[in-house]
C-alpha cells in the first residue's frame, strides 16, 4: 500500500529554512520517543516513526533536500527527469506518492539504522558503527628510545561520550543536550601510557587497541594509532637498522694508525684505525646499531675524517716543515 505523502517539515517539527543540525536534532528528539523498542506493541508509533525515517532521509541529503523544496510530493520525479505530475506510474492518487524505493523498516542498513546504531545500538548488521572513533597521532622519539624501548606518557584529545545526555543528543526525550548540542560527544584531554617496544623506526605505527573515541550507548571504544617520529639526532645518522657517525682523526693517527675511543648508541668503545687511513674511509663496528624488533642489531659505521691544528705551536709547526723538506710522498700524483 502506498504511503500518503505530508509535509516533511511538518513532520520533523522544523521550519522549511532549518538548518542541517536543527534536522538532526529534530529527527532525533522524536525518533526516540516513537522508536519501536521503546513502544512496543503500539503501531501508531512504529507509523509515526516510520514517517519521522521518511522525513530524514530527504530533509538530511542536501540534493533530496533542494528537490523536495523545489517540486513538493513530485520531487523524485523532477530528479529523475520522469513524466509530469498525475502520470499514473509516479502518482499512487490524489495526494498520494509511491515510497517504494525506501528502505523504511529496521535494521536495513538506512539513514534511521545509521542514526539509531547511534542513539540506541540497536540490533542491525550495520551495529559496529557506533563503536568510538579512531584516533590517529604523531609521537616523536629520540634515537635512544626507538632503540631500547620503554614507556612514555602522552597527551591526546579524544572524543568521548557526553555525560550529560549520555551520548543520545537530547534530555528529558524533547531538548537537545546543551552540553554537547546534539552531537552526543565531547573532546576532552586523555593522558595514556605508551609501551615502546625496542626498535621502532622513523615511520612505523603503533596500534593501541580500546585508546580511542568513546563508543555510545556501551560500543567498545576506538583505536588509537600512533606515528612514530624520529629526532634528529645530533651525532648518528640512521640508515634502517645501521647508524653512521664522523670520527675526526690526527694526521698521524692516520699515518701510523691508533686505537681511539668511538660513540655508540650505548656508550663508548675502542676501535683500531689502521695505518695509512683516508678521509672518508669507513670502519665498521658489528653488532653496534639498532636493536631490530625481530632480534639481533645492526652495525655501526664509522666514517674518517683527517684534521689539522689550526693553530699549530711552534713545536709543531717546526716537525711539519721537517716533515714537508724530508718527504717524498705528493698527494696529487697519479
Amino acid at each position: 500500500m502506498a504511503t500518503q505523502l505530508k509535509d516533511y517539515y511538518q513532520i520533523l517539527g522544523v521550519s522549511r529554512t532549518a538548518s542541517e543540525d536543527e534536522i538532526k536534532a529534530a529527527y532525533r528528539r522524536l525518533a526516540r520517543k516513537y522508536h519501536p523498542d521503546l513502544n512496543p506493541g503500539d503501531k501508531a508509533a512504529e507509523e509515526r516513526f516510520k514517517e519521522l525515517q521518511e522525513a530524514y532521509e530527504v530533509l538530511s541529503d542536501p540534493e533530496k533536500r533542494k528537490q523536495y523544496d523545489q517540486f513538493g510530493p513530485n520531487w523524485r520525479a523532477a530528479a529523475a527527469g520522469g513524466p509530469p505530475p498525475g502520470w499514473e506510474g509516479v502518482r499512487t492518487g490524489p495526494g498520494g506518492f509511491d515510497f517504494s524505493e525506501f528502505e523504511f523498516g529496521f535494521g536495513r542498513g538506512g539513514v534511521g539504522a545509521d542514526i539509531f546504531e547511534e542513539l540506541f545500538g540497536t540490533r542491525t548488521r550495520r551495529r559496529r558503527r557506533s563503536r568510538g572513533q579512531d584516533v590517529e597521532a604523531e609521537l616523536e622519539l629520540s634515537l635512544e628510545e626507538a632503540h631500547r624501548g620503554g614507556r612514555r606518557t602522552i597527551q591526546l584529545q579524544v572524543a568521548d561520550v557526553c555525560p550529560a545526555c549520555q551520548g543520545m543528543g537530547v534530555i528529558n526525550d524533547n531538548q537537545v543536550c546543551a552540553t554537547c548540542r546534539g552531537a552526543g560527544q565531547i573532546v576532552r584531554a586523555k593522558s595514556i601510557e605508551v609501551n615502546i617496544p625496542p626498535g621502532v623506526r622513523d615511520g612505523t605505527t603503533l596500534r593501541l587497541a580500546g585508546q580511542g573515541g568513546a563508543g555510545a550507548s556501551g560500543a567498545p571504544a576506538g583505536d588509537l594509532y600512533l606515528h612514530i617520529r624520529l629526532r634528529p639526532h645530533p651525532r648518528f645518522t640512521v640508515h634502517g637498522d645501521d647508524v653512521e657517525i664522523e670520527l675526526p682523526i690526527a694526521p698521524w693517527e692516520a699515518v701510523l694508525g691508533a686505537r681511539v675511543t668511538v660513540p655508540t648508541i650505548d656508550g663508548e668503545v675502542e676501535m683500531t684505525v689502521p695505518p695509512g687511513a683516508q678521509t672518508g674511509q669507513r670502519l665498521r663496528l658489528r653488532g653496534q646499531g639498532l636493536t631490530r624488533r625481530r632480534g639481533g642489531r645492526g652495525d655501526e659505521y664509522v666514517r674518517l675524517k683527517i684534521v689539522v691544528p689550526r693553530t699549530p705551536t711552534p713545536e709543531e709547526r717546526r716537525l711539519f716543515e721537517e716533515l714537508r723538506r724530508v718527504s717524498r710522498f705528493d698527494p696529487r700524483a697519479a
